[in-house]
């Protein structure tokens, strides 16, 4: 039996570099979920890796899963090699596909510019990489300049952002409209890394300058992003910091804030870390005057141990090194993301849906099983990052009893989407609660809704009791799969029991932690007291005075062994209702029913999220001579959603007078 340990995993972005060899923030409007593309939530705050990719691109199936996660943004590689195929030949088809294919589902992009064709290799770098920008000779934009076409680099980055920019090449063949396009750009992947870039970090600095001097000339709008760090030891090995010091050396940097509008960070295994090393790179920034540059965390991620294609025989924390089980990595999709909201990062990157081809090489397959097949160099384990397990028709680990199904990672990642992905919030404050500091709290504030969310888990492994003064006399209570209770105040207080953390698999934690990733956590949404939310708002719907009904549980065997999609249905409405009518709903399902999506369009117009909830009945408050249409969605406690991806009208009125 193989001993199973690994300094770092590296994610399949870092292997698939091998192959080859405006600063403006976002629209404060827009930084909640769209609902353009039949009122399925896209957030703004949230992404993942690897939806899509011209190496592997996403049918519609796919891109109908990534939808219902709530997921806006798509981080995938262009490489330079494979569009460059010989010296001044480009080849376009592959990136024009996933581009429109990203762009037409909902999808903004963060496309990574990378890789070298072997014709343009200079030792470990870029051959003409310092040659002048612009044809005259100089580095110096100038809104007639011409690119330098002896300046490889700046050639590429040029084409690029001219084909796929709003109003480019492929927008305009197309007839999109004049905002759809790529507008984040970052430069390289992990540049922290030797892995990924071996050359002096002299010409990283050029890489970086040379591509955002071009792509701001030529889209205004653009995004440019300082390449995802990996940040693996930054208090021995800051590179961030050495790039920094290099770039404060050149006599325009300020002018051009720094070569950058974007500064991303990559974190794994270890939850508590995403809060430290956002913190981490704004001191940086600070440290040269660079300002307040945003931040991203566009990729983290665990992947499983206790599932297929994971290593599930191993039972010791040396073998499991900088991995999880199945709650845990459900525990760590929502404690990454709020502690590097708390910490000021913008948006957060899950890596990834599907667990695909991990760190193993294409066509990599194998039954499940318990370490049989662990004999001499045959690939017995993959990486099992996924928040979906891989379909049977995967390029990779085909072979799950249970293919294309959710693990708890899924519900969990939606329920950030649902509770952080529709209204603009603000983090109001990091503290510590329970007995000794012995839990976490994070304090997040919503004003369209005022809304106070606090996000709790424990931090040791005992049970840990908390109080949260309350200001009202009740709140919502969610777990990590989006159940949703009522907490009720008592003597001014909630008080609830927060569940022990478990997982000790990761060797390099800091000072004072002893826990890489919390137990299951907790969100408390409370409402001000008289303050009546949007019912439009697709988040969860309140009741004044009593709490929503709650879902009857179905044993474990049943959840355990239910693959069906519930079948939700509606109740019908009459032909014309008054300003104020009922909705009901339903759906039949052999676990039991987690928690709906209801959907309504008004005069035929775009599908609107109304609610996500576990009651079946609401009120809906409409205007006299419109017509309102309803959908619902159903996700059952086995994480199976209904089959009716493509909404369809369940029940209609029309608000008018009644006879």
């Amino acid at each position: 039996m193989q001993m199973f340990i690994l300094r770092r995993l590296i994610p399949l972005i870092l292997l698939a570099a091998l192959i080859g060899s405006g600063s403006a923030s976002l629209d404060s409007e827009k930084v909640h979920a769209q609902a353009d593309l039949g009122g399925v939530l896209l957030s703004n705050r949230l992404g993942l890796t690897f939806i899509s990719s011209a190496q592997q691109p996403a049918d519609e199936a796919r891109y109908q899963l990534a939808l219902r996660t709530g997921a806006g943004w798509n981080r995938w590689p262009l490489y330079w090699h494979e569009v460059e195929r010989a010296p001044g030949s480009f080849v376009w088809d592959a990136y024009d596909a996933v581009i429109r294919a990203d762009l037409e589902h909902g999808f903004q992009i963060d496309a990574i510019l990378l890789g070298r064709p072997n014709f343009r290799i200079d030792g470990q770098s870029i051959a003409g990489l310092y040659a002048p920008i612009f044809a005259d000779g100089t580095d110096t934009p100038g809104s007639d300049k011409a690119i330098n076409p002896r300046n490889p680099w700046a050639d590429f980055v040029a084409r690029i952002v001219t084909r796929y920019r709003p109003g480019g090449d492929l927008a305009r063949s197309l007839g999109w409209p004049s905002d759809r396009g790529i507008r984040v750009w970052e430069i390289w992947n992990e540049p922290d890394f030797s892995f990924f870039w071996n050359a002096p970090p002299e010409d990283y600095v050029r890489l970086l300058k040379v591509a955002y001097l071009v792509i701001h000339q030529i889209d205004p709008g653009a995004q440019v992003m300082f390449g995802g760090l990996a940040y693996t030891h930054p208090e021995t090995d800051d590179r961030f910091a050495q790039f920094l010091r290099l770039i404060a050396q050149d006599a325009s940097h300020r002018h051009y804030n720094f070569y950058f509008d974007l500064v991303g960070v990559h974190n794994y295994s270890y939850a508590e870390r995403a809060a430290f090393i956002v913190d981490w790179v704004q001191d940086r920034l600070r440290e040269v005057g660079a300002g307040e540059h945003r931040i991203w965390l566009n990729e983290s991620g665990v992947p499983v141990w206790d599932d297929y294609p994971g290593p599930v025989w191993v039972d010791t924390p040396e073998e499991r090194v900088l991995r999880a089980n199945m709650e845990e990595q459900a525990a760590f999709v929502i404690q990454n993301a709020t502690l590097a909201w708390s910490a000021g990062a913008e948006v957060v990157f899950h890596h990834q849906l599907y667990d695909d081809c991990g760190n193993q090489a294409i066509g990599t397959d194998f039954a499940p099983h318990r370490g049989e097949l662990c004999v001499g160099d045959f690939q017995c384990w993959g990486d099992a990052y996924g928040l979906y397990r891989n379909p049977a028709q995967a390029a990779c680990f085909r072979q799950h009893p249970q293919a294309g199904t959710p693990r708890p990672s899924a519900p969990a990642y939606r329920l950030l989407a649902r509770v952080f992905g529709h209204t603009p919030f603000q983090a109001v404050e990091t503290d510590q609660a329970g007995p000794g500091n012995t839990a976490a709290r994070l304090t997040f504030y919503r004003p369209g809704t005022r809304e106070r969310i606090d996000v709790l888990w424990n931090r040791t492994g005992q049970p840990v009791e908390v109080e949260i003064a309350a200001a009202g006399g009740w709140a919502t209570l969610l777990d990590m799969a989006g159940t949703e209770s009522v907490l009720w105040a008592e003597n001014g207080a909630y008080r609830l029991t927060l569940p022990p953390a478990t997982n000790q698999n990761y060797p390099y934690l800091r000072p004072g932690d002893r826990y890489p990733i919390g137990g299951p956590p907790s969100i408390l949404i409370e409402y001000d007291p008289g303050h009546a939310p949007n019912v439009a708002d697709p988040g969860i719907e309140p009741s004044a005075t009593t709490p929503p009904s709650l879902p009857q549980p179905g044993s474990a065997a049943d959840i355990a062994s239910d693959l069906t999609p519930p079948i939700p249905a509606m109740q019908p409405l009459p032909a014309q209702s008054p300003p104020v009518f009922e909705v009901r709903w339903g759906a039949e399902d052999d676990s039991g029913i987690a928690r709906y999506v209801v959907w309504v369009r008004v005069d035929g117009g775009t599908w609107q999220t109304w609610l996500e909830t576990d009651r079946t009945f609401s009120q809906y408050t409409g205007e006299t001579g419109r017509t309102y249409e309803f959908a619902v969605w159903a996700v059952d406690r086995a994480g199976n959603w209904s089959a009716n991806v493509a909404l369809a009208p369940m029940a209609g009125t029309t608000v008018g007078p009644i006879p």
